[in-house]
């Protein structure tokens, strides 16, 4: 993005500035006017014309990585074809922009880098964090997103690297929820890395150093925060990718000081608590009918459990009651009091010794807790590939008529099962999402869809709808009305006896007026939004969704 003057762009400044920049669009009289005669091929190209040649483009690119680099390139080109391409082809490209090949190019930025986007913030710059904000390209921003590479997807420390995932992930924020694509600021804290090939690398990009920890972490976090408490109040921070001894911290600290979420935490647990509505919904259950184990204890995981909690109390449960719905297994096995490793959000889960101890002698593992919890809901974020094995999974089946799997590592290479296993080794009974894209499955001889819980399901109405109703904070309660939304939406757009379930990915950005519509009502009720009826709701969320369009030569951007 080019910084905009209050003097229009003209000639070849306009052609480098990839959100005023309409290439072969620019017609013949706007080629006159703005010093563009020569400059372009003689040839005038309508938005859908591009965006097909750009579409063949994409697909001559047979690797993902590729077809990833292709896509950043036009974007940094020409933003609003760049748009328009991603949501015409949005279930396809989705994995392409972000998960699962936005690990590879993360895992590989400093070779494939080609041009800046955003802010790198680094801590010997952290007295200095409110002059570099200023240097932000464009004026004002809705939406930042924020990384310190720590912990990215799978694939653990990738340093500078990591500032792939608030690009992949903003670029996401504009094509579904419409936030205008100039109001975005992708944000890398560069406090150094711990991996050592990276370190050792010989075109790594970042600060060649160890990372910063402890009392010096927390102080640069503070700086970054306080900076953008100075320089762009009311502007919506999510956090994304920090590792857990870190993400549940920064969250508690500052979600009742600034308009934030951490997408890991809470974005990850809507879009698992949507797909457990629809399952119930689908099951004819209720949601306080469950009985639900997480292999995995991270902050995903603990917070996946708190959205599902804050849901039941809603729906009636005491708080120990809705505690008392979770078996959460780790490494070290079944989560009980006796341990002394449990942070303080863990052991709300934690079981009593003396419940366990009538299952038998040692620690109970995922197989044994399955076997003895009897579950009806089996959620894994845990990244162990292959972890819910047929035994465990057909013990499952044994003894509910529905079983809802949720396989919800990522990438891939790390989902606890396939889909395509979890349907044969429940005769096709089981009701599943994955964190990660699978092909669809052959059920009783036709496709059926696999859900992705992907958070692209929740975060683009979360800043959709914070934007529109111009909230002042994000509440348990707001998060808990988008995953029900979600929800609700799978089961109207379910069909033929199919209800997969989260929404069609090709339905997202309709889907994302809903799911923010919930989001701002729940904002209202809360009282961190002005109050507003739903009607204006409604017109104001319309309003806000950006649309990838030209405009005219008369009034660039």
């Amino acid at each position: 993005m080019a910084t905009h003057s209050s003097a229009p762009a003209r000639g070849a400044a306009l052609l480098a500035d990839p959100l005023l920049n309409k290439g072969t669009a620019f017609d013949p009289r706007e080629r006159a006017e703005l010093g563009l005669d020569g400059l372009l091929p003689p040839a005038t190209e309508t938005l859908d014309e591009q965006a097909d040649r750009a579409y063949e483009a994409f697909l001559g690119y047979d690797k993902p990585l590729n077809r990833h680099i292709y896509l950043r390139q036009l974007q940094d080109t020409n933003e609003v074809l760049f748009y328009g391409l991603l949501t015409r082809h949005l279930e396809e490209m989705l994995p392409v922009v972000y998960t699962p090949t936005v690990g590879e190019a993360c895992r590989r930025f400093s070779e494939i880098y080609r041009r800046p986007r955003g802010l790198f913030l680094t801590y010997e710059n952290r007295h200095r964090f409110r002059e570099i904000l200023r240097n932000r390209p464009g004026g004002e921003v809705d939406v930042i997103v924020v990384t310190d590479g720590q912990r990215i997807l799978g694939l653990g420390d990738q340093g500078v690297g990591g500032m792939g995932i608030p690009i992949g992930k903003l670029s996401l924020y504009t094509a579904i929820g419409g936030i205008h694509p100039a109001r975005t600021l992708p944000i890398l804290l560069d406090v150094g890395t711990d991996n050592e090939d990276l370190l050792g690398g010989e075109h790594y990009l970042g600060r060649r150093q160890h990372r910063v920890t402890g009392a010096e972490y927390d102080e640069m976090i503070e700086a970054f925060v306080s900076a953008v408490e100075a320089e762009l109040p009311g502007t919506l921070l999510q956090w994304e990718d920090f590792a857990t001894a870190h993400a549940r911290p920064i969250l508690s600290r500052y979600q009742d000081r600034l308009l934030t979420f951490n997408d890991d935490i809470q974005g990850t647990a809507a879009v698992a608590l949507g797909a457990l509505s629809t399952a119930t919904q689908i099951a004819g259950a209720h949601l306080t009918d469950h009985r639900i184990v997480v292999l995995g204890a991270g902050s995903a995981a603990i917070g996946v459990a708190d959205m599902i909690r804050t849901a039941l109390l809603e729906e009636g449960l005491s708080e120990q009651e809705a505690a008392d719905r979770f078996w959460f297994v780790d490494i070290d096995g079944l989560l009980v009091r006796s341990r002394d490793d449990l942070t303080p959000e863990q052991r709300v889960y934690a079981r009593d010794d003396a419940e366990v101890r009538q299952w038998g002698a040692g620690t109970p593992d995922l197989a044994r807790v399955v076997g003895e919890a009897k579950p009806t809901v089996l959620i894994g974020l845990s990244t162990a590939h292959g972890a819910f094995t047929e035994e465990i999974v057909r013990g499952m089946a044994d003894t509910v008529d529905r079983p809802v799997i949720l396989p919800l590592s990522n990438p891939t290479s790390h989902s606890e099962a396939d889909p395509a296993y979890l349907a044969r080794w429940t005769d096709g009974r089981a009701l599943v999402a994955t964190g990660s894209p699978f092909p669809p499955l052959k059920l009783g001889g036709r496709e059926v869809p696999v859900a992705q819980a992907n958070n692209v399901y929740v975060f683009p109405a979360v800043g959709l709808a914070v934007t529109a109703c111009r909230a002042t904070r994000v509440t348990d309660r707001m998060m808990v009305a988008a995953a029900r939304a979600v929800g609700d939406y799978a089961v109207r757009a379910g069909h033929d006896d199919v209800t997969p379930l989260l929404p069609p990915l090709a339905d997202m950005r309709d889907a994302a007026r809903e799911i923010a519509l919930a989001v701002a009502r729940t904002a209202v009720e809360d009282g961190v939004a002005p109050e507003a009826t739903e009607a204006d709701l409604r017109t104001a969320i319309s309003t806000a969704q950006w649309t990838p369009r030209y405009a005219s030569a008369a009034a660039p951007g």
